[in-house]
């Protein structure tokens, strides 16, 4: 095991699969689920929390219902890599409310980023006044999304 992971026992793992699946169990329906009571399981609960293993709670929404229907995954190429470029184009990006995941990735390409619209209108917009001005950027490639098979949002059938 490396010295920054975090050793989990099964319990651990049992508390953190029903949080996967309902994030807003209570602590005495998730002590039930595990096989615990309630005070050591939110013991285990803080501990996984301090430690950094859940890292948060969030709601999940319908794409349609927030206008971002229209998810491109876009594979970008950076002209120049020095670290002030590189610093300057992953704050700027990031901070746009489209870009929902942003990735420095090995190999060709230096980056992957998902962006989430309405439509495709709205993603030539994006494309045309947020990406396009900036200096930094060399190639982009779109990969509108057909349709969503899985994601680790989803519950299991």
């Amino acid at each position: 095991m490396m010295s920054n992971e975090i050793a989990l026992d099964r319990t651990d793992r049992a508390i953190i699969a029903e949080l996967v699946l309902d994030g807003r169990l209570t602590n005495v329906e998730l002590a039930s689920k595990v096989g615990l009571t309630p005070a050591p399981c939110l013991r285990r609960l803080r501990r996984l929390e301090e430690e950094g293993v859940i890292t948060g709670y969030r709601a999940t929404l319908a794409p349609r219902a927030v206008g971002r229907a229209f998810c491109v995954y876009v594979s970008v190429q950076i002209a120049v890599r020095s670290n002030e470029v590189v610093q300057e184009f992953e704050r700027t990006v990031a901070s746009y409310a489209e870009v929902t995941e942003l990735r420095r990735v090995y190999g060709e390409l230096d980056y992957l980023m998902r962006v989430d619209v309405a439509d495709s209108d709205a993603y030539e917009r994006f494309l045309t006044t947020r990406m396009n001005p900036l200096p930094a950027v060399r190639r982009m490639v779109s990969h509108p999304t057909m349709k969503t098979i899985k994601t680790s949002d989803q519950r299991p059938a």
